[in-house]
C-alpha cells in the first residue's frame, strides 16, 4: 500500500531521480510508483528545487551515480555539456537517454568544478532502491520523533546489542494491523532473547497515541509527524519493516505484508539472534 499523499508524507521518490526532480515536501504519484519498474534511465540521486543548477540531496547507495563518485551537495550544472538550470532539466535530460548511455555531469563541489562520468542503468522497481540504500548500511538515527506510548526508545542507539524490527504503519492502513499483530507475536516470543519490535508513523502523536491504546498495540510507537526519520529511511510503502542486527546494521527489509513476508521477517529474527 502506498502512503498517501500530504504534507506529512514526505517520500523521498527523489530517490528514483534522475527521475524525480521532486524536492522535499513532495508526494509520490501513484503513477510514478506504478511505472518505477519500467527499464526507463535511471542516475539515482535526490534533487533538490531551487538556486542555481541541480543541487544533489541524496545519493542511492550503488546507483550510476553513486558509483561515479557523484557526492551529496553537489551540484549539477551540465550535463553532456548542455547547462542544467534546475532539476527538471536534469530529469529531462535523463529522460531522453536510455539505459546503458554514458553521460558526462559537469558537478560543482565546494570552490571546484569537476567532470564525472556515468553509466546510466534501468531504473529498478522502488522496492529495490530501497533495499540497495539501506542493506548493508547503518540504519539512520531517529530524529524528530515524538514516543506515542511513553516506552519508545529516545534514541536507535539505546537499543544496541538488540535485534530491532522497525515498523513504519499508519492507522489507517489494513495490512498494518495484520503485519502488526504477528510483529506482536515475535516480540512476545523474542523479546526475552534480545528482540525489540518498534513502530513509527507519520501521524500526529494524539491520533497514533489514541490507535496504540485503543487497539492494544503489542509493542511501543511513535510519531515521526514531520516525516523526518521516515524520508531519511526512504519509506514510500506501508507496512515497511527494517530489520535491524545487535550492531546497527540494516540487514533486510519487508515491504507490504503477506504470508512469505511474515515468515521471512521471523527467519531473519531467528539468525540476527543466534550471531553474536
Amino acid at each position: 500500500m502506498a502512503l498517501r499523499a500530504g504534507p506529512r508524507v514526505l517520500r523521498v521518490v527523489v530517490l528514483l531521480v534522475a527521475l524525480a526532480a521532486l524536492g522535499v515536501g513532495a508526494s509520490v504519484a501513484p503513477s510514478a510508483m506504478a511505472q518505477s519498474h519500467e527499464r526507463r534511465p535511471w542516475l539515482g540521486v535526490a534533487l533538490e528545487r531551487g538556486g542555481v543548477g541541480a543541487r544533489v540531496g541524496h545519493v542511492v547507495r550503488g546507483s550510476p551515480a553513486g558509483n561515479a563518485g557523484v557526492h551529496e551537495g553537489d551540484t549539477i550544472v551540465a550535463l553532456d555539456a548542455l547547462p542544467m538550470s534546475n532539476a527538471r532539466d536534469v530529469l529531462d535530460s535523463v529522460a531522453a537517454r536510455r539505459a546503458g548511455d554514458l553521460v558526462e555531469l559537469a558537478v560543482a563541489r565546494a570552490d571546484e568544478r569537476r567532470v564525472v562520468r556515468v553509466l546510466l542503468s534501468a531504473m529498478p522497481s522502488a522496492d529495490e532502491i530501497l533495499r540497495m540504500d539501506l542493506v548493508g548500511a547503518p540504519a539512520p538515527m531517529w530524529t524528530g520523533i515524538a514516543s506515542a506510548t511513553g516506552e519508545f526508545p529516545e534514541t536507535l542507539g539505546a537499543l544496541r546489542g538488540r535485534v530491532v524490527l522497525l515498523d513504519f504503519w499508519a492507522t489507517w492502513c489494513g495490512p498494518c494491523r495484520m503485519m502488526s499483530t504477528n510483529l506482536g507475536a515475535l516480540q512476545a516470543q523474542y523479546g526475552a532473547r534480545g528482540l525489540s519490535v518498534v513502530g513509527l508513523s507519520t501521524e500526529d502523536s494524539q491520533r497514533v497515541a489514541s490507535f496504540a491504546r485503543r487497539t492494544s498495540m503489542p509493542y511501543p510507537v511513535a510519531s515521526d509527524a514531520n516525516a523526518e526519520t521516515t524520508r531519511s529511511y526512504g519509506i514510500a510503502n506501508l507496512p515497511t519493516v527494517v530489520m535491524i542486527d545487535k550492531h546497527g546494521v540494516v540487514r533486510d527489509v519487508a515491504i507490504g505484508y503477506d504470508a512469505a513476508s511474515a515468515t521471512r521477517i521471523e527467519g531473519a529474527v531467528r539468525q540476527l539472534l543466534a550471531e553474536p
